[in-house]
């Protein structure tokens, strides 16, 4: 008896140290965060700034902030975004994208301060052209076109990209483009892939996960399904987005910028702020 108490207050020790290690390790925002870059033009701040973002962040945005693995960030002033808004990205992350939180201290808030003075000096300026379509029809052929595989502002498929934020992240001419199918590669997470299954059915899906003996995919139904690499007769790597692409005849070009300007009004899909475990 006395043996078996032992092991659950060591167990419950564990379990509350861990608990607690998770909470010191929730990203904070500080309460009395300025409105504006209290570093903005400084030039001392945009030269460590510099060094910071292609230390930290140019692997994914580009040495020239205009896009690689992630989205250019040369247009998120032009889109509206504020300086503290973007504070809150870079500390916080952005659910379910590749864009992580800042946990622990490094980098500061400071360093945070600095980066986005440095990208100020790069940031496109806002178009003089007025905004071109209609919103409130780009919804509705969002909704009849796009709506199958994505998602936007909370509802949609899940089988392509969240596109609730992509007018933010995305200039209207490289969304065009793509929608237009100019552009053929895809994110992680979203690679086509083809299987050969046991008795030679073929399972067409994007790839999610794999390993030397196994791979998961998402197949155009949304189902989640794994398969051993030795009871599979093939897996192909498809070089080809599973996007089709919306010509002119599919699409038309009125259509096409009230979606750019639907896409243009979203704003994030709402997120509840972390929980601390009890």
């Amino acid at each position: 008896m006395q043996w078996t108490r032992l092991v659950i207050t060591v167990i419950l020790l564990a379990l509350g140290t861990s608990l607690q290690a998770q909470v010191q390790d929730i990203p904070e925002v500080p309460a009395n965060l300025p409105e504006k870059n209290p570093l903005a033009g400084n030039q001392t701040a945009i030269l460590a700034g510099m060094s910071q973002f292609r230390a930290r962040c140019a692997d994914c945005h580009g040495i020239d902030a205009r896009g690689a693995r992630g989205p250019d960030i040369t247009e998120v002033w032009a889109s509206g975004r504020t300086d503290s808004g973007l504070f809150r990205t870079i500390r916080l992350g952005v659910p379910n994208t590749e864009m992580p939180p800042i946990r622990g201290d490094r980098p500061t808030d400071d360093d945070i301060w600095r980066i986005l003075a440095y990208l100020r000096t790069l940031a496109a300026p806002a178009s003089a052209d007025p905004a071109k379509g209609n919103a409130q029809n780009g919804e509705r052929v969002f909704r009849t076109h796009c709506a199958s595989c994505h998602r936007a502002d909370g509802r949609g498929g899940r089988f392509g990209p969240d596109l609730s934020r992509v007018g933010l992240s995305r200039a209207r001419s490289t969304l065009a483009r793509r929608i237009r199918g100019a552009v053929e590669e895809f994110g992680r997470g979203y690679e086509p892939v083809t299987l050969v299954a046991p008795g030679g059915r073929l399972v067409h899906g994007v790839k999610k996960n794999e390993d030397l003996f196994s791979v998961q995919i998402m197949d155009s139904a949304e189902r989640i399904q794994g398969y051993l690499r030795d009871d599979l007769k093939g897996v192909t790597n498809e070089e080809k987005s599973a996007m089709p692409a919306f010509d002119i005849a599919k699409l038309s070009q009125s259509d096409l910028e009230d979606v750019l300007a639907y896409l243009g009004t979203l704003r994030g899909a709402p997120t509840a702020a972390p929980i601390a475990p009890r």
